[in-house]
């Protein structure tokens, strides 16, 4: 008897007590019935009975399986507790709001089955989203591009497929800032891409604040390029030159005529911008050797405060 092959669908949670069943009940529905399948939810520190909706589905369903940190350590190490104990023929990882459509399951499924080994997913925001939110998402992936060395389209979501192959190669990473929207492009192997129609949150409020945004851009620009090093490179080398000239005609007014270098204005306005760009630049600087620092401590990406998977 050939045995079915096995998906597993990752699920990170952070105060999703209010959608989480009608999230599960959703979810199974488009699960195709030839697989087998695990479900792991991920409970990322939650401060409401998230976790306890968690254990009530698990007794339900032997499918069902879970990971409790034993704090937030966000939504990228949540889904990379998925990724390293996922023990499917394929891993599908997708947030528990129901802004991530699991209608599209079976067509993500279906790209796989045609050969490819990363099926990405790239979102259409719904109605619901402010003009200011929409802006700011697109002014992110703009500075990804521009910033860092791999090609992120707009709209990628953290909701995707990918294969074992491709699985077994991504629990080797264990860097500490991680950006998954990075590191999948930058991976490689066969990659397809299937837009999908955002829901509108089912229930509660979105985890990502503007500062969590901010943040998170800048853990992703910093993670995969040096850009922004070299920026103050060409900003010394520009300033350096404007000096050099400014230099000349200083030179060239006090000995060739009779007009005065005046100005105190402009030397304050001066001297204050080129202050602020050296803060700038090494602030910059500070966000690399902060990454450094705690890379070089090698702690883990999360502590598990319990499971009923095997560890």
């Amino acid at each position: 008897m050939e045995l079915r092959r096995k998906i597993s669908v990752i699920v990170p949670c952070f105060n999703e007590e209010e959608s989480l069943e009608t999230f599960n009940k959703t979810l199974l529905q488009f699960l195709p019935g030839n697989y087998d399948y695990e479900v792991i939810y991920v409970n990322d520190g939650s401060r409401d009975n998230t976790f306890q909706v968690i254990l009530n589905l698990a007794k339900d369903n032997q499918h069902i399986k879970y990971i409790s940190f034993s704090r937030n350590f966000g939504h990228q190490n949540a889904l990379k507790a998925g990724y390293d104990f996922a023990s499917g023929d394929c891993a599908i990882s997708l947030d528990a709001d129901l802004q991530h459509p699991p209608a599209v399951i079976p067509e993500l499924i279906a790209r796989w089955e045609e050969g490819f080994e990363i099926v990405n997913t790239i979102r259409a925001d719904h109605d619901s989203i402010s003009y200011t939110k929409k802006l700011s998402s697109g002014i992110f992936y703009q500075i990804m591009r521009k910033l860092s060395d791999v090609n992120i389209e707009n709209g990628m979501a953290d909701f995707r497929l990918i294969d074992k192959k491709v699985l077994k190669q991504l629990k080797l990473f264990s860097e500490n800032y991680l950006f998954f929207r990075g590191i999948i492009p930058w991976m490689g192997f066969r990659q397809a891409i299937v837009p999908f129609k955002a829901n509108e949150r089912f229930a509660g409020t979105t985890k990502y604040t503007f500062k969590k945004m901010l943040k998170f851009a800048t853990s992703g620009v910093t993670s995969f390029s040096v850009k922004p090093l070299r920026l103050s490179i060409y900003l010394g080398f520009m300033f350096a030159f404007l000096a050099f000239m400014y230099g000349l005609y200083a030179t060239y007014a006090f000995l060739f005529t009779d007009q005065a270098v005046t100005g105190w204005t402009s030397v304050i306005l001066s001297v204050l911008f080129v202050g602020g760009i050296n803060l700038l630049m090494l602030g910059i600087i500070g966000e690399y050797l902060g990454k450094l620092f705690i890379e070089n401590k090698r702690r883990p990406n999360y502590l598990i405060s319990e499971t009923n998977l095997i560890e």
